[in-house]
């Protein structure tokens, strides 16, 4: 009986949402919260689920495979697929969030990009800011959230780990497969890597 009044009222809210205007390729695969707010222009693809406490704005595609809770989603936004947006989200007008990234508790700056295989917690990211494939936000050190602060027009590379607390600042340059653990200033390249080793004619032990 609790499972039909579940089915029930996921039933009216698709209605409701298609009703408003929000296009849905597969309305039975899409679940809502009594809370969820949606704006004009939105579309929501199949096997996405938003639980408590969504704010999506106007413009903003869904992709497949998405979970979101506790996140305010403004204007002219992508996000997936396979995102997970945790409580305490905000992405602002412009940004991507794209497919397997996770952010928590983090305010994702106008037009930045987390395009791909990111983590990113308890920060605040700036304007412009471009997150390479495999970065992580360090954010816990085993007692406590620490925070990470990367200001406008930073670039991220690939495969980078930002040790929290930290502050990237304006216009910095992170080279791929670093572990940053220092504050960055304006305009500067930090990376931290070992020099590459090559032996040449090697042939392996039999």
């Amino acid at each position: 009986m609790k499972q039909k009044k579940i089915i029930n009222a996921q039933s009216k809210l698709r209605v409701k949402f298609l009703k408003k205007g929000v296009k849905m390729i597969a309305p039975d695969t899409v679940f809502f919260s009594k809370n969820t707010k949606i704006g004009k222009n939105v579309t929501i693809e199949p096997y996405v689920v938003i639980a408590e406490n969504v704010s999506i704005g106007n413009n903003v595609r869904i992709l497949s495979f998405s979970h979101l809770e506790g996140v305010k989603i403004e204007n002219n936004i992508n996000v997936g697929p396979y995102a997970r947006l945790r409580p305490g989200t905000v992405l602002k007008s412009g940004s991507k969030v794209g497919n397997f990234v996770e952010v928590k508790k983090s305010i994702i700056g106008k037009d930045a990009k987390l395009n791909h295989l990111s983590y990113i917690g308890d920060s605040k990211l700036g304007k412009k800011v471009n997150i390479g494939a495999g970065t992580i936000t360090c954010n816990y050190d085993g007692i406590k959230k620490n925070k990470t602060i990367i200001e406008d027009e930073v670039f991220v590379g690939s495969n980078s780990s930002l040790v929290a607390p930290i502050k990237l600042e304006k216009k910095s340059i992170i080279g791929a497969g670093s572990v940053i653990t220092k504050k960055v200033t304006k305009n500067s390249l930090a990376l931290t890597r070992t020099e590459q080793i090559e032996v040449t004619n090697y042939k392996r032990k039999k």
